[in-house]
């Protein structure tokens, strides 16, 4: 039997619209997240499909994992995305988010489909053995690049107690927890959310 193809969680570029269309870094979340997360207009849709269509947006948890240095400062969880990850426009690019679809399978039992996806992506991508403390932060969309067009970035920050975080995919590689200043002189390298991130978390 084929493989069925995956369906992912996205929302008509015309709700957002509706709620106020912007570009790059919106950090204003109860304005849109609340909205968004309980518009009757969400649908899980095929991702090949949606992929080409930026008259949907695919809704994209992205995590961004801190940790306090007493010596060094704000430390923040790096890698290179490798030709394994999923979005192959995104192949060898720095990144400071972990994250990715939601899929109709993270809507199984009537659990909460985002924060089910959320967790199962940031499970999947990493190994996190610390304690933490979470929050929303911004929205990001960037029409600059084809990857942006389609996809609604929704930034999450996790303040970390220790900075015991593991990769759990062998093409999330160069991982480790670096400085921002350090980020900041390699931002031509980060992608485009991440450079976003950077610029307006840090």
């Amino acid at each position: 039997m084929p493989r069925t193809e995956e369906h992912i969680l996205v929302i008509p570029a015309a709700t957002i619209e509706r709620l106020g269309a912007f570009e790059g870094f919106q950090s204003d979340v109860q304005r849109y997240l609340p909205a968004i997360l309980a518009s009757d207009e969400l649908s899980f849709r095929p991702r090949s499909q949606m992929e080409q269509d930026p008259s949907f947006k695919q809704l994209i948890p992205y995590v961004v994992l801190q940790y306090e240095d007493r010596q060094r400062g704000t430390q923040v969880f790096a890698y290179t995305r490798g030709s394994g990850q999923g979005e192959s426009r995104l192949h060898a690019r720095r990144s400071i988010g972990i994250g990715g679809h939601i899929s109709e399978e993270d809507a199984a039992g009537g659990s909460d489909p985002y924060r089910t996806g959320m967790h199962r992506e940031l499970a999947e991508e990493v190994r996190l053995d610390s304690a933490f403390e979470e929050s929303c932060v911004g929205l990001i969309y960037d029409p600059s690049n084809e990857v942006g067009t389609v996809h609604l970035g929704i930034v999450h920050r996790l303040i970390l107690e220790t900075p015991a975080v593991v990769a759990n995919e062998e093409d999330i590689c160069d991982t480790g927890f670096v400085g921002v200043e350090q980020l900041r002189g390699q931002r031509e390298r980060l992608e485009t959310w991440s450079q976003l991130c950077l610029d307006h978390l840090f």
